[in-house]
């Protein structure tokens, strides 16, 4: 059985006891989940400082960072809080965008929001907060930090749906020392209904969706803009030619859409990409269940594996996507490349994607999949 570590005795490190006037730098997005923050910590007695973020966008493509930084000016004036400007560009460009074009030439599936939060926001932001004396950052992420005996933890935020500790796994303990999540605890229905009793300018704002740098165009415009390309043959699972796709790189290992089968009748289900080669740009797909199914992996290797505690023995559980199901793990090794094998075959399990393991609440760690067995 997998060991649960439960946590009934940890205290928030977002409690403000024994931390009255410490100062913080709170990254305000221009969104509803950064307001509450600030306003949290404002209220809990803390010195709040609010900082908009500034990343790169490519030429080509219009973003909205200067609307974005107008809400975000609107909140902090609401709270009569200070506001900053950081300029991280280049960081994120490096950092980020660059990263996730690299993975994809690579024919990989990325994940540029794990990046983004290792490079930009808990990397350059405290940097330079604490350059400038922050104690603390924090953001809107839904997680939690939780303090027990001097060590810190993360969590899972309370509300399931939003939860993002997924995305978090790149921190470390000392990192965690220092940054805060005070809507971590909460439900999105009460955040928005606490910038409503704050009287939050972007009270009802809608969430963001994607990345920004992306903008209104499509993954594939973006990448079409650093990568060549060109169309390539879908095959069955026999070898044979049924249709043709825009270019092996934009596909992922268990996507159903974006090529075009020319043989299949009326009543064949969805067929859904298995393999991929990216020499001979071609995709693989399959609309067998049961083949899809032994055509899936049963292991995987992790690289860049970083661990915020041990896993208490060899089994445990990891999510292979945001929000996905929580499947029980066996490590077969600790060291930085690991070997982690599953109950029973997984399908959709891509080169790129972050595997994360959890302890019951606890995020313990994760690492990128580096290949499948």
């Amino acid at each position: 059985m997998t060991t649960t570590r439960t946590s009934p005795s940890i205290s928030s490190n977002t409690d403000p006891k024994n931390r009255p006037g410490k100062r913080v730098f709170v990254g305000l997005s221009g969104g509803v989940d950064s307001a509450v923050s600030a306003a949290l910590l404002q209220q809990a007695g803390y010195d709040v400082t609010g900082v908009f973020i500034k990343v790169w966008s490519p030429s080509f493509l219009p973003c909205t960072w200067r609307e974005e930084r107008r809400d975000a000016m609107r909140v902090a004036a609401k709270l009569g809080i200070p506001f900053l400007f950081f300029d991280f560009e280049k960081e994120y460009k490096k950092g980020v965008a660059d990263y996730m074009i690299e993975e994809y030439r690579k024919g990989r599936t990325p994940n540029p929001d794990v990046m983004c939060n290792r490079e930009v926001k808990f990397g350059a932001f405290w940097k330079k907060a604490k350059e400038m004396g922050a104690d603390y950052i924090a953001t809107g992420h839904y997680a939690q930090v939780r303090e027990k005996d001097g060590s810190f933890f993360l969590m899972e935020g309370n509300d399931a749906e939003k939860d993002q500790s997924y995305f978090l796994w790149t921190l470390t303990e000392k990192d965690l020392e220092h940054v805060l999540f005070p809507v971590g605890h909460i439900e999105k229905k009460e955040v928005r209904s606490l910038a409503e009793k704050f009287a939050i300018p972007v009270a009802a704002k809608k969430d963001s969706q994607g990345i920004c740098f992306i903008g209104e165009i499509t993954l594939e415009e973006f990448l079409g803009e650093f990568i060549e390309t060109k169309p390539g043959d879908v095959l069955n699972t026999k070898g044979e030619a049924i249709g043709i796709h825009t270019g092996a790189l934009y596909y992922t290992i268990g996507e159903r859409h974006g090529f075009t089968i020319d043989k299949k009748s009326p009543h064949d289900s969805a067929s859904y990409v298995v393999s991929k080669d990216m020499i001979e740009n071609t995709i693989t797909v399959s609309n067998n269940s049961q083949e899809i199914l032994s055509l899936s992996p049963k292991a995987i290797t992790a690289k860049d594996v970083n661990w915020l505690m041990r896993p208490e023995g060899t089994k445990t559980t990891a999510r292979i996507r945001y929000r996905g199901e929580k499947l029980p793990v066996l490590i077969n090794s600790a060291k930085s490349r690991l070997l982690i094998e599953f109950e029973k075959p997984v399908i959709g399990v891509s080169p790129g994607q972050s595997i994360v393991f959890y302890e019951g609440p606890i995020m313990i760690g994760g690492g990128i999949i580096n290949a499948v067995k």
